[in-house]
């Protein structure tokens, strides 16, 4: 039996067609150096001809891993996600947390919570052990610091 694995593509990209490639993709969407490297490498004849490649539109500013940085915390705040996610987010795109730590700095984290508490609990502050576990747990998986957590569960409305 034969299985067919996304590696097995023909690699035939080199030069012109190459640099098309990496453009055509850009233009969809940003890519992190490093995932630019792998995806032409998945079709370049000569990985060192795509190193050089992803060098040059970095220094051009085609390609940015400041900007996939930005793009990915603010995508990840939007949806909700804590500081412990969004770093998870970077590592996964092989990016450092340090491009964006001034804005990670900037962040309210505690106000993200809370956000997050009231549009999925309510504003109440509850007595309740399990309904108290079972917002511990949300925010957790969210990717909040207990510290965070623990204040927000406790937080009122008149804190604001």
């Amino acid at each position: 039996m034969f299985n067919a694995s996304k590696n097995d593509k023909p690699k035939t990209l080199t030069g012109q067609r190459l640099r098309s490639y990496a453009f055509a993709l850009l233009t969809r969407r940003d890519y992190s150096q490093a995932e630019l490297t792998e995806k032409l490498n998945q079709y370049a004849i000569d990985p060192n001809e795509v190193a050089i490649l992803v060098t040059e539109l970095a220094e051009k500013n085609y390609q940015s891993d400041q900007r996939v940085a930005a793009l990915t915390l603010s995508s990840q705040i939007r949806k909700g996600k804590g500081l412990q996610r969004i770093k998870q987010a970077l590592k996964a795109k092989q990016l450092d947390a340090e491009l964006i730590a001034e804005e990670l700095e900037e962040v309210d984290w505690l106000d993200q919570a809370y956000q997050l508490k009231v549009k999925k609990f309510g504003e109440d502050v509850t007595k309740d052990p399990k309904l108290k576990a079972k917002q511990i747990r949300f925010l957790q998986y969210r990717g909040f610091d207990m510290d965070v957590i623990l204040k927000t569960i406790a937080r009122t409305s008149e804190e604001e």
